[in-house]
């Protein structure tokens, strides 16, 4: 009886710093966790892709400046994915999922044909994401074969360098178990990976626009 009453005193204590931290992350970290990088507007914008997951749980618009032209970021964009270039961030922490990733630091002629209706799939009979916008040098939008996950790229010009925005559109299923889990877990991992990424991209395109 007692061993049960100690297991039930730690369920509800567990349940409670949940519910408390929650609370803080959703009152004093969560937008800016979505938002990182981003401005007001750029994070308000619809962007190409948004009508692939129209009613998105999740939303994270997250953005950076690199010095060089949209011309030399695409390349590094299009030849992404698993068995391809990798997501330039922590390489060891995607392939502890098992997701073969191998970060490229220069530019593969042979990855960059990717087609609208390509998937990307880290190994034969693991779940995909398939190419759904490509508009050279401004959007590459990807969408998860179940639906639920849809990754938008938008280049944008600005003064001779250019605008890298990352939007993720992602729907828990109404799963309120899910939904808090994702926030306190989720949301903060993935902008630990994506701030990775994204000065990734930058610092690679602005050291070919440099060397030329």
């Amino acid at each position: 009886m007692v061993a049960v009453s100690r297991t039930l005193a730690a369920s509800v204590a567990v349940l409670v710093a949940a519910v408390v931290g929650e609370e803080l992350y959703r009152r004093r970290l969560r937008e800016r966790t979505l938002s990182w990088g981003a401005t007001a507007k750029e994070a308000a914008r619809s962007l190409p892709g948004d009508e692939l997951l129209a009613e998105a749980d999740i939303v994270a618009t997250r953005a950076i400046t690199i010095g060089a032209p949209p011309s030399a970021v695409w390349p590094w964009l299009v030849q992404m994915g698993p068995g391809r270039a990798g997501a330039y961030t922590y390489d060891w922490i995607e392939n502890l999922f098992g997701l073969n990733m191998h970060s490229a630091d220069r530019i593969h002629p042979e990855w960059q044909g990717l087609e609208v209706g390509e998937v990307l799939r880290s190994g034969e009979g693991k779940p995909g994401m398939r190419v759904e916008i490509l508009e050279p040098e401004r959007a590459l939008v990807n969408r998860s074969e179940a639906g639920d996950w849809v990754w938008a790229f938008v280049l944008v010009p600005e003064n001779g360098s250019t605008r890298l925005i990352s939007r993720n559109r992602i729907s828990m299923k109404g799963a309120a178990a899910g939904q808090r889990l994702a926030m306190l877990v989720m949301e903060p991992g993935s902008l630990v990976m994506e701030r990775k990424m994204l000065g990734g991209i930058k610092e690679r395109a602005e050291r070919a626009v440099a060397a030329g």
